[in-house]
């Protein structure tokens, strides 16, 4: 994708990790996935929690999240979702940016079916196990691309 970045919170985001763009949100791959095909759907301004976004803000972010979440079960063929919102730090939020998580589901994916959410609460924290690791931002990009196309998404950074 072509552009710079964007901001993520307290992170910047390469263009290059963006696979759709509406006018409020982005669609982006995740640096640590929990599960393949975990991907984040954001509004473009920068805002902490989800009681301070606009109503058009959280229509166009549910609007976007519907869109992406159909093509993301279809691409990683699952046969569900769990899509969430960690909306501040008791939540587990750790990007202090509104952000909703979409995580293709399988059946048997986690031995009990809630565990995902505390895979989620801890997938972006430091790592301890020599197997984990954040994703580059080759890796990164090229799932992005791969789900840009389902979109004929070209992003820019304005």
């Amino acid at each position: 994708m072509a552009g710079p970045s964007f901001k993520f919170g307290q992170h910047v985001l390469q263009a290059s990790c963006v696979f759709f763009k509406s006018r409020l949100s982005i669609g982006f791959v995740n640096r640590k996935p929990v599960v393949p095909g975990h991907v984040l759907v954001s509004p473009l301004r920068v805002v902490e929690r989800f009681g301070e976004l606009s109503s058009e803000e959280v229509a166009d972010l549910f609007q976007a999240t519907q869109t992406i979440s159909g093509v993301v079960e279809k691409h990683f063929q699952s046969s569900s979702l769990t899509i969430a919102i960690q909306d501040g730090p008791e939540a587990g939020q750790t990007v202090k940016h509104v952000h909703v998580h979409i995580l293709p589901r399988r059946v048997g994916d986690f031995p009990q079916n809630d565990d995902v959410y505390h895979a989620l609460d801890k997938h972006d924290k430091q790592m301890t196990d020599s197997d984990e690791r954040w994703r580059s931002e080759e890796e990164m990009a090229e799932e992005a691309s791969v789900l840009a196309k389902y979109f004929n998404c070209q992003v820019d950074s304005s």
